[in-house]
C-alpha cells in the first residue's frame, strides 16, 4: 500500500515496512523514526547503516546477533531503540521486518 511520509510515496506493507529498499533515504528515515518517537543521534545512525550492510548481505538479524555485531551492545541496543528495538530499528532502515521478530 501507499504512504506518504518526508513528502514522499513509498510502498509499505501492512505493518508498515517499506517492501521496496530502494525507495529509502535518510529523509525518510528520519521521518519514520519520527514516527517511533526516536530522536535519531549518530549512534542511531550507525545502527541504521549496520542493519542496511546486513540485510544487502542476506544476513539474517537478530538480538543477539546484533549485540555481536561491535556496533552495538544489547543495552545501548535498548536505550537507543527502547520499544521493540530490532522492530523499530529495522523499520526506520526501511528494512523488512526480520524472521526472529514475531
Amino acid at each position: 500500500m501507499d504512504k506518504n511520509i518526508a513528502g514522499v510515496t513509498i510502498q509499505v506493507n501492512e505493518e508498515g515496512y517499506l517492501t521496496n529498499f530502494q525507495q529509502w533515504n535518510k529523509e525518510i528515515g528520519t521521518a519514520l523514526a519520527q514516527e517511533a518517537n526516536v530522536d535519531m543521534g549518530a549512534r542511531h545512525w550507525d545502527v541504521i547503516i549496520y542493519l542496511q550492510t546486513e540485510f544487502k548481505n542476506d544476513v539474517p538479524l537478530s538480538i543477539r546477533k546484533i549485540g555481536k555485531s561491535g556496533v552495538v551492545d544489547i543495552k545501548e541496543f535498548y536505550q537507543l531503540f527502547p520499544i521493540a528495538p530490532l522492530k523499530t530499528a529495522s523499520k526506520i532502515a526501511g528494512i523488512p521486518k526480520p524472521a526472529s521478530c514475531i
